[in-house]
């Protein structure tokens, strides 16, 4: 089959079309591309092959111009490669553009600008109070139905899929220890995520309403925030998370615009507690995503979390990061925290999946409380598309390596 057609109810057709950066076998020029089907589109080949004003923006080494560009433009070039990739005169133009995903290499799509990561799941945040805090009333903090929670990460080790993931190593003290040690960490664990990537920016001083979430937020991707348990238990107070988070996230190669996503906007669990007016989006848009997520261990699916059940939307996330006149960067990457379900299949962390090693996964490997060395994580996740369609997001793959 040329690889102009696609088949009938591929996650990655002409309704998807989303944004990468590659390179060709042999050789070290990176540019933008658009999957389709299991071939990449040179984007910026393409525009320049048919006469196109977007070559600008899409014969780059990174997404960040295109990122910039703003809305309009946004849906001005998606609209213009999905007419070059279904249109057929455009096919002999197109057609030598596309290359096999087997013969490329997938880079960082974006230059990330400032890290940020969530707390929006009430399934995770409960499941964590319940482990750390038995004894407490209640296992949501005072502040968790009033605020999106969430804490300033390491931009710089933000890693594309398939890079490997060091095994981190700091300070730890378990309960039963009467002094911290300094080694490798013992409790290495995934946190299934969405990240949402930031194209225009914004002026120090401003804040952006909610309304303005998709002037702002050019799409989303598949986020692992690795942590390391031991570190962190032992650091966060009273600060929060520091070592035992920074040390990687891995995201996906591809970005799936907004655009792409219309007929997976669903609403937001029902809220539980009134909402100050910034947050209150009673009166908007839908904003959030029905985004079936699948987390599988050395090829083993562990946990499938729905992203439907966040409490906190993206846009209520970008509004309070923001209400405080902090400024957005182009290429601005903000995580949505661990998307963990009511069941128990549907935890997004092995903290939660293992009730904090209490109860090890069976896996074909053998059981597992935590990663080992040599384990592969994959995140895998797909949407509903048009006419009873899936629309596919980008994998996210990072392998376990021993402490250096």
């Amino acid at each position: 089959m040329p690889p102009f057609d696609v088949p009938e109810g591929d996650p990655f057709g002409p309704h998807n079309l989303p944004y990468g950066v590659f390179s060709r076998t042999g050789s070290s020029e990176r540019t933008v591309g658009v999957r389709l089907g299991d071939h990449v589109l040179d984007a910026g080949a393409a525009a320049a092959a048919l006469g196109s004003p977007y070559v600008s923006l899409l014969a780059r080494p990174s997404l960040n111009p295109l990122l910039a560009a703003g809305r309009t433009a946004w849906s001005d070039v998606r609209r213009a490669l999905t007419a070059w990739v279904t249109v057929p005169s455009h096919r002999e133009a197109i057609a030598p553009l596309l290359h096999p995903l087997s013969e490329v290499t997938l880079h960082l799509p974006f230059e990330v600008a400032d890290y940020v990561d969530f707390y929006a799941s009430e399934n995770h945040a409960r499941n964590v109070g319940r482990i750390f805090r038995p004894d407490a009333p209640d296992s949501l903090t005072p502040n968790w139905k009033h605020l999106p929670i969430g804490y300033h990460g390491r931009s710089g080790t933000v890693v594309v899929s398939g890079t490997e993931v060091v095994r981190p190593s700091g300070q730890r003290k378990a309960p039963t220890e009467s002094a911290p040690s300094f080694g490798p960490s013992v409790r290495l664990d995934i946190e299934a995520e969405v990240g949402f990537v930031v194209g225009t920016p914004t002026d120090m001083g401003t804040s952006v309403p909610l309304p303005a979430f998709r002037d702002h937020v050019f799409g989303l991707c598949l986020l692992n925030d690795w942590s390391a348990r031991d570190i962190q238990a032992w650091e966060y107070v009273p600060l929060g998370p520091f070592l035992g988070k920074s040390f990687a996230t891995s995201v996906s190669a591809w970005i799936t615009p907004l655009d792409a996503l219309k007929d997976a906007q669903v609403a937001p669990p029902q809220r539980t507690h009134p909402l100050l007016p910034y947050l209150d989006d009673a009166s908007e848009e839908p904003a959030g995503y029905d985004l079936r997520i699948s987390v599988a261990i050395n090829g083993h699916v562990v946990s499938e979390p729905p992203f439907s059940t966040m409490y906190w939307t993206a846009a209520q996330q970008l509004t309070h990061m923001t209400a405080n006149g902090a400024s957005l960067r182009t290429g601005d990457l903000y995580g949505s925290g661990t998307v963990s379900g009511p069941a128990e299949n549907e935890r997004g962390s092995l903290l939660e999946l293992t009730w904090n090693g209490e109860t090890p996964l069976e896996l074909p490997a053998g059981k597992r409380t935590f990663l080992e060395d040599g384990d592969e994580v994959t995140l895998t996740a797909w949407a509903p598309g048009p006419n009873g369609t899936r629309t596919g997001l980008g994998e996210v793959t990072g392998r376990i390596t021993p402490a250096s």
